[in-house]
This record gives C-alpha cells, sequence and structure tokens, in this order.
C-alpha cells in the first residue's frame, strides 16, 4: 500500500467504511487530514471526529447515515493528486453537482469549501469533491 497520497488514503477509508456499514473509520492523523474532517463535519456530512494519542496520533471519524441506513456520503473523489496537483481561480471553482455537493479547497486562508472560497474572493489547490 502506497502512503504517497494520505488524503487518497483518508477517503478510501471512509469509503470503505461506510460501504461495511461502520460506525467508525480510523486513520492516522495529520494537520490537513484534521482540516479536512473539520470541514465535513461542519457541513453535515459525517458526525464527529476526535484526535486520540500523544506520541502517535490517530484520527477516528463517526460516520454519518441517514434514514434507512443511507450514508451522508454518497460519494468522494481526490481532485488533485500528489503527481497531478489541481490549482483553480475563484472565477474557476467547480459547482459539485449544481451546489448540492461540496468542493474543499486549500486556499492562503486555510481549508474552505468552495462557497466559502467563491464568497472571498480567493482560489487555492483544488482537494476533493463530497457529494
Amino acid at each position: 500500500m502506497s502512503w504517497s497520497d494520505p488524503i487518497s488514503d483518508m477517503l478510501t477509508r471512509i469509503r470503505n467504511a461506510h460501504s461495511a456499514g461502520q460506525e467508525t473509520v480510523v486513520m492516522p492523523h495529520s494537520i490537513l487530514k484534521g482540516e479536512v474532517v473539520r470541514v465535513l463535519k461542519r457541513e453535515g456530512y459525517i458526525n464527529d471526529y476526535t484526535v486520540e494519542g500523544n506520541l502517535k496520533k490517530t484520527l477516528r471519524v463517526f460516520l454519518k447515515y441517514n434514514s434507512a441506513d443511507e450514508p451522508a456520503i454518497r460519494g468522494l473523489r481526490r481532485n488533485s493528486k500528489s503527481g497531478r496537483r489541481v490549482y483553480v481561480g475563484h472565477q474557476k471553482i467547480p459547482r459539485v453537482l449544481g451546489g448540492m455537493g461540496i468542493a474543499i479547497l486549500s486556499t492562503p486562508n486555510g481549508i474552505l469549501t468552495d462557497k466559502e472560497a467563491r464568497k472571498r474572493g480567493i482560489g487555492g489547490e483544488l482537494i476533493c469533491s463530497v457529494w
């Protein structure tokens, strides 16, 4: 397994845990992963998350399911990869499913959703799309 792209690994773990119907998923912690998960919680895609451990921290994500055990996250896509970075100006930020989903960007003002970045008039690296 390649650890060269920790964000892709995180998204795959969340996708697989949803497919298996799990309540939580655990992964190695990083500051970027913590910020992405914070945005997912704020936007209502996950229930909660915790950072555990002192020396070797882990990130525990509590997944959210809607009625009839349907995952709150229907899809995740990594846009910018380690081999091909995707940068967008604020005019070119894509709308995910016509505004029904979110794009998560790494901007000079931190990790923001597409709506927040458009509102502030800043672009950045397009990390992933969630719907």
